[in-house]
């Protein structure tokens, strides 16, 4: 019985992360299928056999679709993590304040002298630890992104130079690729949704209520009350 309200307190404690995992292998796993259908529309079409799909999931064009959006994912949470570091938003839950721009004070951010006995042991400490654990987050995103990017990158090349092949036409180079009209066209498509999305959310929120969402202002705040999270 404690082991079972233990279980159920951490399913609670965790639900909005276990909702998104879960969430995120059932897209998976579609477009998975989707994508193997589409793969071996193509196969048979150009006179090939198909294939099954775990070889499918296996292959250089699902990494590559795979790889492609999360690489502009994760951009997109690097460059919004930064830039609500600088930039404000009037209005916009999403926005400190004006007069909090930049990396604000050791006392305003719990660190060094300043840092509370639950405070965790790298904000106490000074040097190094304590620049690498205050920049943590756009860290670990950045290099997320820079994985991703060069796994969407490797695999792209992969797939691109089979149906160079199947064309009949020369292989290229990685450094060709990533220079090629096809990458950037793949690339830049999805950053620019992901950029409209995050600047929509950014405005939209300032004109705009979810009740009881901590992305939105409670329902009877100003327009230009600028921070505030329902």
């Amino acid at each position: 019985m404690h082991t079972e309200r233990s279980v159920r307190r951490a399913v609670r404690q965790n639900a909005l992360g276990l909702f998104f995992g879960g969430v995120f292998l059932a897209a998976l796993v579609g477009q998975s299928f989707a994508g193997w259908a589409v793969f071996d529309d193509t196969q048979a079409a150009q006179g090939l056999d198909p294939i099954g799909w775990v070889e499918y999931v296996t292959s250089s064009s699902f990494a590559a679709d795979v790889a492609e959006n999360w690489q502009s994912e994760y951009l997109q949470f690097l460059l919004y993590i930064w830039a609500t570091v600088w930039f404000v938003q009037r209005g916009s839950p999403e926005s400190k304040e004006q007069d909090q721009t930049g990396l604000e004070s050791d006392e305003d951010q719990e660190v060094g002298t300043h840092a509370g006995p639950r405070s965790p042991r790298w904000a106490a400490v000074g040097g190094v630890r304590q620049v690498v654990f205050s920049h943590s987050l756009l860290l670990v995103m950045g290099g997320v992104f820079l994985a991703s990017w060069a796994a969407q990158s490797a695999a792209g090349v992969v797939s691109y130079d089979e149906q160079q092949l199947l064309d009949l036409e020369a292989p290229v180079t990685w450094a060709q690729y990533v220079g090629s009209a096809d990458f950037w066209n793949r690339t830049l498509q999805n950053w620019q949704s992901e950029f409209l999305a995050v600047g929509s959310m950014a405005v939209l929120s300032v004109f705009l209520r979810e009740r009881g969402s901590p992305e939105s202002k409670p329902v009877g705040a100003p327009h230009d009350d600028t921070g505030a999270e329902g």
